[in-house]
């Protein structure tokens, strides 16, 4: 009987314990929101669901799709991480080079189309929404003449992310 109850309590207690979190609420009453953390073992997914996303838009407008260009990617890393150490969102590196002077750099040889960047807490997917709603960075995105993109980031320990989004033709 004694083996009976604790086996009852431990099953009470183990279940008790698989019962979801609340969500903390804010003062207007929804729920607060949660970081957007992105794990090591998450790049390739997060990549392949912009440029996924990317291609969507294009198609929709009939534009050609584009393909994930490794160089232009590895230009994108090396800004994204070098604006957190600037702590500022712009298309210019800490050494002064610009977008070009990056791409070359990596060996990339086909034109630059241009370099989008944004400094925010948001998923990629809400990134490409705000860059879908200004004209300078759609007009990038939506080049009827780029073909491939790079695209990358760095996220620091407390969320922020530095996006960096490169299209080339």
């Amino acid at each position: 009987m004694i083996r009976l109850f604790t086996v009852f309590l431990a099953a009470s207690i183990a279940l008790a314990a698989c019962q979801p979190s609340q969500p903390r609420i804010g003062a207007d009453g929804k729920p607060l929101p949660r970081a957007y953390k992105i794990g090591a073992g998450d790049t390739s997914e997060v990549q392949f669901r912009m440029l996924d996303s990317v291609n969507a838009l294009r198609n929709s407008a009939g534009l050609v799709q584009v393909e994930l260009e490794s160089r232009l990617t590895a230009a994108a890393a090396t800004h994204s991480r070098d604006m957190q150490v600037q702590n500022r969102p712009w298309h210019f590196g800490s050494d002064a080079s610009s977008p070009l002077d990056r791409v070359r750099r990596v060996g990339y040889t086909g034109e630059l189309i241009g370099e989008v960047i944004s400094e925010t807490y948001e998923t990629e997917l809400e990134t490409l929404g705000a860059w879908m709603a200004q004209p300078d960075t759609r007009r990038i995105i939506m080049a009827p003449d780029a073909r491939q993109m790079g695209f990358s980031w760095f996220q620091e320990p407390n969320g922020k992310i530095w996006w960096t989004l490169v299209m080339g033709g």
